[in-house]
């Protein structure tokens, strides 16, 4: 445990000392959304309705932004290599890496998720709904693409390769937190949706730092 802190601190450390992934994936959050009243004209009713599928894809996206480089500099800077000389346990490595993916980009996307929300005419009822699916929604977006991110270590344009792997396998999140948020709105229970995201993370806790682990070792062999 004392190890993996050390990774997360360190891994943090470098996001505040860098600052542009999470700032880009943010900014690309607020930007995306605002931009839909704007294209779609300032109706209400359809603004609401279209809210969470908007706010979702958004998040979605964003934080693919910053996935790219997960891995990459260490690959380039030797990291990885050194990680495995002194026999550290690459998958607390990687897991370090996607918790501290989350930290800087998943967690300011939810907080910031009720302004967007409110501007585009997102019911109240909603707020709670659409808070918690994004809290258990958006680790998942950095488990999966931690995954795809070390398979793309040293690939040329890595970033629209990384987009083709993960982006499938992120459909089932945004289905099951759109349909717990549209459940909510319709006054009917968001149990089974909240549930089956909730699985989703609870399968991706243990997996993705080992397919992750794998890529690595793959990648500097």
């Amino acid at each position: 445990m004392s190890g993996f802190l050390l990774l997360l601190r360190r891994e943090l450390v470098l996001a505040v000392r860098g600052g542009t992934d999470a700032g880009v994936a943010l900014a690309f959050f607020v930007i995306a959304v605002t931009l839909f009243p704007f294209g779609l004209g300032p109706e209400p009713n359809l603004l609401a309705r279209i809210a969470p599928g908007v706010l979702w894809v958004a998040a979605l996206l964003a934080a693919l932004l910053s996935l790219e480089r997960l891995f990459q500099g260490d690959a380039d800077d030797g990291v990885i290599e050194v990680h495995l000389a002194r026999g550290t346990v690459l998958e607390v490595v990687a897991f370090a890496k996607m918790v501290a993916h989350w930290l800087v980009t998943g967690l300011p996307l939810v907080l910031v998720s009720p302004v967007l929300a409110a501007m585009l005419g997102l019911p109240v009822a909603g707020y709670p709904i659409l808070v918690a699916t994004l809290l258990v929604g958006t680790p998942v977006l950095s488990l999966i693409g931690g995954i795809g991110a070390a398979l793309t270590i040293g690939a040329r344009r890595g970033g629209a390769l990384l987009a083709l792997l993960v982006l499938p396998l992120l459909i089932p999140p945004l289905i099951f937190a759109v349909g717990a948020i549209d459940a909510v709105l319709q006054g009917l229970s968001a149990r089974a949706n909240l549930l089956l995201l909730g699985g989703l993370l609870a399968a991706a806790l243990p997996l993705a730092p080992v397919a992750a682990a794998a890529a690595m070792r793959q990648a500097v062999e």
